[in-house]
């Protein structure tokens, strides 16, 4: 049986002109009807008609405040040290806020500046003027007044305001009607609560997608997985395009494998319109018309998934809706390290941001597509144009925030060495009553080093060992971090090892077994305080990196290394006891080691600081790092010196 052909994409079309083409092509008129719903519940809808009032508010002349209603006329005599007599009913009349005004009253004197006399008099020191305290007929609506134009988004305030001009329902435009279809042989359907095999992942991003569009008023759907065959795929566009969607969107299937089948599917009922855009991630997006309906594809991969949305049906869904696009915040960001990317296309750049001294700063996160922790952890993305090769370290660029700007001044900022101690500080700092947000980001030590050089991180966390002195971080911090005074605090003692698989099935037992026949390694990023300890010791076995299989594969953090071994994609890396312990591996001990913080001494007293060491000082937290398995926490909290290495020499 011949293997199915590939597609072959259209013209790949700038993200400008793949809404433009689509809008063109459907009649929104036709498309999108109208309904009546109560007023009462109609916040969160736009409205199809213009809305009159049908009474005033208020219906009739009232007290704004409690207090005697008069006849300004009546007391204009009415002086300091030469009071003014009233007499009740004559006079004045007692009224409380909201009540009708007399007969004849045309002002409210507060009661604090009523002096009672008896039962039936009171007097006043200064005179009344017309309308003082008085809320008037349709002082706030008017009767036959436009309340709102059409179009105009209802939010809960609308809502009082239509109750209190006499109005019982309004005309609305209907909800888009989104049908989401998740496809594929390989996903398992989530609400199955499925244990993926090899080959197999959970679909998640039918939920992603729908949330988003739930929080543009859409009425949203998800049917459970259709496989890769076209005529399931056909016969799942057909039922949604006769129940009336407006929108179908089918999750994968829009690249250009031999299993795609989402454009074939369109071009079935319809017209593709646009597949492929000039963007990454996010290039495989697909759009088209079917019976003067639009149809998407959304590609497979989470972060290209979310570009999609964002990007093309964001914008079609809100002129469907005859919403206003809702703007993020821009600012501007300071690059922490330089970020190529490729000319002609628009790249999409997720970044972790936070506010150091008097800027912003943005670590680049990963850019796999795949990678949807990326859109949890990013505070804001900012756009690479099609014209530029990249983006330079400490270049600024503008970027849309993801999260509300206040946030930015909750997060602290880390960058430097990955360790597990850092995700129980990041649970920490949010369980306090005042919680801060840690946005960790490993570039290894001297990544963090350079980050401290550079003004872009509140500290950095490293364990650079130095084997002429034997002592740690002080080496490096004299000789890259001159004229930047930090103070160095301890973290934890860690262990680290080799990380081999259970009952450790190749027999390793040390640095020399690396360079054995069929031993397969793993290795830590370059400038990874790790990756320099394995240098240190390959050199004093006499080994060269050029004998240890495996030397140039790398990750950047030490789960990453055991998750390699766990998969038998290497048979063993260097790494924490805590990250073998955490997946179930075996461990071989190799060195204890000093993992500090790095923090300016600018930023010492900063209160996102101070309460990272507060925690440092807490035994609860100093158990928790316990429980996790190959760490001493008994320098933590300590402020070291030059000299100190472990705290246990001599």
């Amino acid at each position: 049986m011949s293997e199915p052909r590939r597609n072959i994409y259209l013209r790949t079309l700038p993200i400008e002109d793949a809404v433009s083409r689509t809008r063109a092509a459907l009649d929104r008129d036709a498309l999108m009807h109208t309904e009546t719903v109560p007023a009462h519940e109609a916040a969160g809808r736009v409205l199809a008609a213009p809305v009159y009032a049908r009474f005033s508010s208020p219906t009739f002349h009232s007290a704004a405040m409690d207090g005697i209603a008069v006849s300004a006329a009546k007391t204009y005599t009415a002086r300091e040290g030469s009071p003014l007599t009233l007499a009740l009913d004559a006079d004045y009349r007692p009224v409380n806020t909201g009540h009708p005004m007399p007969e004849g009253c045309d002002a409210v004197i507060m009661i604090e500046q009523v002096v009672p006399v008896d039962d039936t008099h009171v007097q006043i020191e200064s005179p009344a003027f017309p309308w003082q305290h008085v809320r008037r007929l349709g002082e706030d609506i008017v009767a036959t007044e436009l309340l709102f134009p059409r179009n105009h988004p209802l939010n809960a305030y609308d809502v009082g305001t239509l109750l209190s001009g006499g109005i019982w329902e309004v005309e609305v435009w209907e909800k888009v009607r989104v049908r989401i279809i998740p496809t594929g042989d390989e996903v398992l359907d989530f609400t199955l609560r499925p244990e993926p095999g090899a080959g197999q992942v959970v679909e998640s991003n039918s939920q992603v997608l729908a949330t988003m569009a739930r929080g543009l008023g859409c009425s949203v759907e998800r049917i459970a997985p259709v496989r890769d065959d076209p005529e399931a795929l056909h016969a799942a566009l057909r039922d949604s395009l006769d129940a009336g969607t407006h929108l179908t969107i089918f999750c994968a299937g829009s690249s250009a494998g031999s299993k795609d089948f989402t454009r074939a599917t369109i071009e079935r009922e319809g017209e593709v319109l646009v597949h492929g855009i000039a963007a990454m991630p996010g290039k495989p997006s697909l759009l088209g018309v079917c019976r003067g309906r639009l149809v998407a594809g959304a590609p497979g991969y989470p972060v290209s998934s979310v570009v999609c949305f964002e990007e093309l049906l964001t914008p079609l869904l809100t002129w469907l809706s005859r919403r206003q696009t809702q703007a993020r915040p821009v600012v501007e960001v300071e690059l922490t390290r330089k970020v190529p990317s490729r000319l002609g296309i628009d790249e999409f750049l997720r970044l972790s941001v936070g506010r150091v001294g008097d800027k912003l700063v943005g670590t680049p996160l990963a850019r796999g597509a795949g990678n949807i922790t990326t859109l949890s952890r990013a505070q804001a993305v900012a756009r690479i144009p099609a014209a530029a090769e990249g983006a330079e370290g400490h270049e600024r660029l503008t970027a849309e925030l993801t999260v509300p700007p206040a946030l930015l001044d909750r997060i602290v900022v880390c960058v430097g060495s990955h360790d597990n101690t850092l995700d129980l500080l990041a649970d920490e700092l949010m369980g306090r009553d005042d919680p801060f947000r840690l946005a960790s980001t490993h570039v290894g030590s001297m990544g963090g080093i350079n980050a401290l050089r550079n003004g872009s991180c509140h500290f950095a966390g490293a364990h650079l060992f130095d084997p002429e002195t034997g002592d740690y971080n002080f080496p490096f911090i004299a000789r890259f971090l001159e004229g930047v005074p930090v103070t160095v605090v301890n973290l934890a003692i860690r262990h680290q090892g080799l990380i081999v698989a259970p009952g450790n099935p190749m027999g390793i037992q040390g640095v020399q077994d690396l360079a054995r026949k069929g031993v397969r390694f793993i290795n830590r990023q370059r400038g990874a305080g790790t990756r320099i300890l394995l240098d240190w010791h390959l050199r004093e076995a006499g080994i060269s990196p050029a004998e240890v299989a495996g030397y140039d594969k790398e990750e950047y953090t030490h789960m990453a290394v055991a998750a390699n071994v766990l998969t038998g994609a290497a048979d063993c890396g260097l790494g924490i006891h805590a990250a073998a312990k955490a997946l179930g591996l075996d461990f071989v001990p190799l060195a204890r080691e000093r993992y500090d913080l790095l923090i300016p001494n600018a930023f010492l007293e900063e209160p996102r600081v101070r309460a990272v060491l507060d925690l440092l000082h807490t035994p609860a937290f100093a158990e928790r790092i316990g429980n996790l398995g190959g760490y001493e926490t008994t320098l933590m909290g300590r402020v070291m010196h030059p000299g100190d290495g472990l705290g246990d020499m001599g």
